[in-house]
């Protein structure tokens, strides 16, 4: 039938970049490229220790919150929904 996907088409693999699926002018590069968020280390580097489980890195944390404030995404829970389907979330 015409314009019926087929379930194979959805199965195939692709071996896509991030950088090649955030559009050139997406707000998160333009704030990616006038932000550096390096100085938050300096910040929480006597909170975290040397030994244990790996934590999140408090970069990754800022961006998150960053994102949920920028974007108006109104909860923690959604946010997260949204970094797993949105590509340019999951870039910056």
């Amino acid at each position: 039938m015409m314009g019926k996907k087929d379930n194979q088409e959805r199965n195939q693999l692709e071996v896509v970049s991030l950088e090649n699926l955030v559009p050139k002018d997406h707000l998160v590069r333009k704030l990616d490229a006038a932000m550096d968020f390096s100085f938050i280390y300096d910040l929480v580097k006597d909170l975290y220790k040397l030994f244990g489980r790996e934590s999140i890195d408090p970069v990754v944390l800022v961006k998150i919150v960053f994102i949920q404030y920028i974007f108006g995404i109104p909860s923690m829970r959604k946010i997260i929904e949204e970094i797993e389907v949105n590509f340019a979330y999951r870039w910056f």
